[in-house]
């Protein structure tokens, strides 16, 4: 039973370990998330390149444009795995991208700009699994995105695993998944984190608000008092990699 982890690097090793248990049950489809605001996905994303090594160039890496895929070729230039963008409005030249020696497949941070595209290539990809790591796939700020992008977005998503999952939900309380366990939501107290909920299924907002108001130590007044502390490590290790 994985524990809330005290610094990102904990949480990119725990996300590995999760990914390897979901490949080993034969899940085919899966994203990891690290939700952290200023979390720069180049560095998460060469932590968390390991968990392939046995794949060598049978492993593709994809990044949602030409400009990070050739940073990437830049700066991995010693790694074994192959690097392509998904790149956006050719359609008919994806295909050309996966090849039958393509065994596995790891998209850096797609947005959902890139659905469509997304989408045609997993089909080609077809029951070879790949790996998502810090989709933006539901960007709610993007403006201008039409009833049938969001039907093809919702209808994408709903087919992909959420097999390791760490968000803060606020100063002191957070929500995690790690494949194979449940949703947990953990709760800062007296310095230290513990679990006070288990879910079957990703809690909404609203879950998580009724969850956190229970557990809320309640002022004279009766409403929830508001501690001061912070996810403190997480966040003191996140600005050291995003500097």
């Amino acid at each position: 039973m994985a524990e809330l982890p005290k610094t990102l690097e904990d949480a990119i090793a725990q996300s590995r370990e999760a990914v390897k248990s979901a490949l080993a049950d034969g899940k085919t489809r899966i994203q990891v998330e690290l939700l952290f605001p200023e979390l720069k996905f180049m560095p998460v994303a060469e932590q968390f390149l390991p968990v392939f090594a046995e794949y060598e160039s049978r492993l593709k890496i994809f990044f949602a444009d030409a400009g990070a895929a050739a940073l990437a070729r830049r700066d991995w230039a010693d790694i074994p795995f192959k690097i392509q963008d998904i790149g956006t409005g050719r359609m008919a030249s994806l295909e050309s991208k996966i090849q039958p020696e393509d065994e596995i497949f790891l998209f850096i941070s797609p947005t959902n700009v890139e659905v469509p595209q997304l989408e045609q290539l997993c089909e080609f990809i077809g029951e070879r699994p790949f790996v998502m790591l810090n989709p933006r796939l539901e960007d709610s700020g993007v403006v201008g995105i039409g009833y049938a992008a969001r039907e093809t977005r919702k209808r994408f998503i709903s087919t992909i695993e959420s097999c390791y999952y760490l968000r803060p939900i606020d100063e002191e309380s957070a929500l995690m998944r790690a494949y194979p366990g449940d949703w947990e939501i953990w709760l800062e107290t007296n310095g230290e984190y513990q679990k006070i909920a288990e879910l079957p299924n990703k809690p909404s907002g609203e879950e998580i608000d009724m969850i956190l108001m229970k557990e809320q130590p309640q002022t004279s007044n009766g409403t929830p008092a508001k501690k001061v502390s912070v996810f403190k490590s997480l966040q003191r290790f996140i600005k050291a990699l995003s500097s």
